[in-house]
Formats: structure tokens, sequence, C-alpha cells
């Protein structure tokens, strides 16, 4: 969910990441902090049906180093595709903060893991997802502030727990602004520019009573072009705000750039979505 970004340049043990608004636009839906779900992209479950997840035994460890957690859950993030072996990635980040409670690095990575497993999870497996995310997301920002990965999580988690009623002191739409523009003060090319697209959804989806202007999303999601010219759901988050303010030849070519893309290895999950997406809107302009 792909550029070469200061994630793929900065990460200890490889490439095999998503992006992000992939999925950010699931939840997104009531005016009661129900109306969006971060992405987050790309983000959305988009069409991929929620599952509850299988029951998932502990990978095999001796009390290994927490750099050998982390290397060991992204070979596993790279199979997410099967919960199962995300969710034993899982069980690593927690073995690799158990073992270092002060390592940055699995801190972001259990918000992140933990904020797919929610958007292909539903009810209480989704919950407890999220509230995880956000207490790790913020863990990784107490301990490296000055970094995009903590805040960019954290901000999607709590886009995340918007569409719940069942999380304590749930969080609000200047949340999840706040760690998104955090983001762009920090590296505005962070996930292939897609906290502009997580901004832009926020204006996309919210009602105008609380800040929603479609106009204003195209503005942000068109600055994030700049760095995610192959970020699929940019993309296409791109061509639903272009629809909202009537631009539907721009909105086309959004959505025909999608599927023209080459997959790429380690987004395989993601562009499906995205093309799938795309695809179901395309019959439902033409």
């Amino acid at each position: 969910m792909a550029s070469h970004n200061y994630e793929r340049a900065n990460e200890i043990a490889g490439p095999a990441l998503d992006r992000p608004l992939v999925h950010l636009s699931k939840f997104y839906s009531s005016m009661s902090r129900k109306f969006f779900y971060l992405i987050l992209a790309a983000v959305p479950c988009l069409l991929l049906s929620c599952q509850s997840p299988p029951k998932v035994e502990n990978p095999s460890n001796n009390n290994q180093s927490t750099a050998t957690y982390i290397s060991q859950a992204d070979q596993l993030y790279a199979q997410r595709d099967d919960l199962t072996r995300l969710q034993q990635g899982i069980v690593l980040l927690r073995q690799a903060i158990t073992a270092d409670p002060g390592s940055y690095d699995a801190a972001w990575r259990l918000a992140k893991f933990d904020y797919y497993l929610a958007t292909h999870t539903d009810n209480g497996a989704r919950d407890n997802a999220l509230r995880e995310g956000i207490q790790a997301g913020k863990t990784a920002v107490q301990l490296q502030g000055d970094k995009p990965e903590g805040h960019f999580w954290l901000g999607a988690n709590y886009g995340g727990s918007l569409e719940s009623d069942s999380i304590a002191a749930p969080s609000s739409i200047d949340d999840v602004r706040k760690e998104m523009e955090t983001v762009l003060t920090i590296n505005q090319g962070y996930q292939d520019g897609s906290a502009y697209m997580v901004l832009g959804l926020v204006d996309l989806k919210a009602p105008k009573i609380v800040g929603g202007d479609p106009q204003k999303a195209v503005t942000e999601m068109e600055k994030g072009l700049r760095f995610g010219n192959t970020n699929a759901f940019l993309h296409l988050h791109l061509a639903e705000a272009y629809q909202a303010v009537g631009r539907s030849s721009d909105a086309h070519q959004q959505l025909n750039t999608i599927l023209s893309m080459k997959p790429d290895p380690n987004y395989l999950p993601e562009l499906k979505e995205a093309q799938n997406q795309a695809r179901q809107i395309i019959d439902k302009i033409k």
C-alpha cells in the first residue's frame, strides 16, 4: 500500500510494509464521531469482508533479542493476508516490548500491526486491536516524538476508535488531525504522502458543521501526490474527492491510474484492494 519512502529506509528488518491509507476510510460514517474511519489507506476494509481472527499459537522463542523479535515480526507481516501470521507477528512484538520496554521500533510496529488487524476483523477483536494500537502509538510518541512513525500509526488507530462505542475515552477528529499534521512537520513524504491523504479524508467525510470541506480535501490530497504518485489509495481517495466536487473526468483519470499500476511484491494486498475499489467506483459513475 511503492516508493522509496522514509519508512522503507529506516526500518530494522525490511520492506514488507503496507500503505496506511489502505484502510483509512472504512469506518467514516455518522456525525456522532462515527462518520469516518481512518487510511489508509489506504487506510477502509474496502472490499475485504471483515472476519473474526483465528486462534493463534505463540511463535516459538528462546528469550531472543529485541531486534530478532522485530525482524521475525516483519517477516510475518509480509504474510499479512493470513491473519494468523499477522497475529503471530503481534505476539512477537509484544515479546520485544517485554524484553525492551524502551524499544521505539517495536512500539510503532505494534501500533501498525494492530491497525491492520483492526481493519480486517470486527466487533470485539477489532476494538481490542485498536485499544492496544492506541497505547502502542502513544508509547512510541513518548519514546521518540521527533519521528513520524509513532504519530502516524497513533493517528490511524485514533481514527479507527471513532467508530467504536465500546472503547473508553474515544478519540476525536482533532486527535487525528493533530497526529497527521505532526507527521507533516517531521516528514511530508512519510508513507508516500499518506498523512495528506488522511487529512483529506477527514475533510471529505466529515460533516460541514465540524469542518468537512470536499474542496479542501482535494487540495490536501493533491499536495500528497508530490510524494505518493505510486500510492494507490491516495489516487483512490483523490478520485472520490474529485467526484464530490463535480470533477468526474479527473476522477476517472485517478482511477485509471490505479488500474494501470504495476504490482509491487511488497504491497500486493493493498494494490488488490485499491484496484477492486477503483473498479467499483468506475461502475457507479459510468
